[in-house]
């Protein structure tokens, strides 16, 4: 890519931390040094958290979405304004339909321009699943949003950081569910995500390690429904025969010890909190959300709204400037075989011929 790339910010809840975390994302030098960000979200909310929060408010632009299609190669940050809602409707900190609703009318409005070839990737700070509820969004998290607004065929969320990278082949989803959700053939296409993705990150064959599910995994049916039988070792040996190194069922509290999770460039586990709990012990601050097998990139921040703080300036914004870190490499790795995906010579837009590349 002979440009900085073009990443689409949305700016997440607006009674959450999101607002603020991107307008330090408009001024920092680091995030300005590698892409151009493109900050989606209500420009009266985030002059409002600038002067609640104390943070400038950065010198850029301010457009609608209508115009957006129409800018040559953007190099300098920008603020689409999605007029969602009343900037005095927000209340810090607080659940509401309305904040809900407009945190989805960013994403949206997001995958609309990267689908179209106006950014090259989505950053997205978080969004809050009761509000979500409230506004009648019909997705619990942004993995379920992006997976069925691209219509993806596959996805799953993967979090990564230099100490530790895990994806998981189920999410947002209740413990007594888990069991009925897995199957070889979810499994396989988890595995096969996460290591095509590990070998466009580390530009190798990546090693995985695969968890059971149960206490000790399973014991050979000692311990839950022989779900390691009959899901995790067939889905393991499927991957080694299409030449993918992985290794499992692998027990799941052994697993992300030192010793263990050295072997492995990431570890595949079968649900949320199994795959969350270690990797925010160890990279809080710093880790990575995304989505694998999307037909556009989408990093995020691997934390919550933190009403309990919201707008007042406390919030560490470092887990998004690794998530836009992160997806301006990844950007610059796609555009490898083609222009910019935004490039005005080619009337604003570009076919992607990367389009079904798993990150």
């Amino acid at each position: 890519m002979s440009t900085k790339p073009v990443l689409g910010l949305t700016s997440g809840d607006p009674a959450g931390i999101g607002p603020e975390l991107c307008l330090r994302a408009l001024r920092e030098p680091a995030v300005l040094k590698h892409s151009a960000p493109v900050l989606f979200g209500d420009a009266a909310v985030l002059e409002r958290v600038s002067q609640t929060a104390g943070i400038p408010f950065a010198k850029c632009r301010i457009i609608s979405i209508s115009e957006l299609a129409s800018l040559p190669r953007l190099t300098r940050p920008l603020i689409v304004d999605c007029a969602a809602m009343d900037a005095a409707e927000v209340v810090p900190g607080e659940i509401s339909a309305v904040c809900g609703r407009a945190g989805f009318v960013y994403i949206q409005n997001a995958i609309r321009a990267a689908r179209a070839g106006l950014i090259d990737g989505i950053v997205t700070a978080p969004i809050h699943k009761e509000s979500l509820n409230l506004a009648g969004v019909p997705f619990p998290g942004h993995t379920e949003i992006f997976t069925a607004l691209t219509k993806s065929k596959r996805s799953c969320m993967m979090l990564y950081s230099e100490e530790l990278t895990v994806s998981m082949a189920t999410t947002h989803i209740g413990y007594a569910d888990v069991p009925h959700q897995l199957s070889t053939r979810r499994l396989l296409d988890v595995i096969e995500l996460t290591a095509e993705a590990m070998r466009r990150m580390r530009r190798r064959a990546p090693r995985l390690g695969v968890c059971g599910l149960n206490p000790h995994a399973g014991e050979h049916g000692l311990f839950g429904n022989r779900e390691e039988e009959k899901f995790v070792a067939p889905a393991v040996a499927q991957a080694r025969e299409r030449g993918i190194d992985a290794t499992g069922p692998l027990v799941p509290d052994a697993a992300f010890s030192k010793v263990w999770r050295g072997k492995y460039d990431a570890i595949v586990t079968l649900y949320h909190d199994q795959g969350h709990i270690p990797f925010k012990m160890l990279a809080f601050d710093t880790g990575v959300n995304l989505t694998l097998g999307l037909p556009i990139l989408r990093t995020s921040v691997d934390h919550g709204t933190a009403f309990d703080i919201a707008w007042q300036g406390k919030a560490d914004p470092g887990s998004l400037f690794s998530a836009i870190r992160v997806a301006a490499d990844l950007a610059r790795n796609r555009a490898g075989d083609g222009p910019p995906a935004h490039d005005a010579r080619n009337g604003g837009r570009r076919a992607n011929r990367n389009l079904k590349i798993a990150i």
